[in-house]
């Protein structure tokens, strides 16, 4: 599959913070490409899957999502904690989902556990001219 220049900026963001959380001596999480494919009967868009893996008390940078992109995401394994937008801080355990707004904040997304790792599977329905899946709040 060739990856195209949206996912592969998404993944550098990714490495980007990755890098600067284990500068910073703290765990992170793990983005793999999933799925990527433009959505032949919506032109303009595309869907993009990850795979985010949450080591034992790893969590991602606060984030903002692409103005565009509608998400879906499904835990696999273990139970992430989760807040987007002003929402409240939830956990979600494997086999539970939820969905993010086009432009979602998400101040909070992290493995609930300290000893147990955790998997997400998160779907973009996207602009497939989007470069940037997440960028970082500071």
């Amino acid at each position: 599959m060739v990856i195209r220049p949206i996912l592969s900026a998404f993944c550098a963001t990714v490495a980007i913070f990755a890098s600067a959380g284990a500068a910073a001596h703290e765990a992170t999480e793990i983005v793999k490409p999933n799925f990527e494919q433009a959505i032949p009967n919506v032109p303009g868009k595309s869907l993009v899957a990850v795979e985010v893996q949450y080591p034992p008390g790893a969590a991602s940078v606060p984030h903002v999502h692409a103005k565009s992109a509608f998400i879906y995401a499904h835990v696999v394994s273990g139970a992430i904690e989760s807040k987007v937008n002003d929402g409240e801080v939830r956990v979600y355990n494997a086999g539970e989902s939820w969905s993010e707004p086009p432009g979602a904040r998400h101040p909070v997304s992290r493995n609930a556990s300290k000893t147990e790792p955790a998997k997400l599977l998160a779907v973009f329905v996207v602009d497939s001219n989007d470069k940037e899946l997440t960028t970082p709040v500071r």
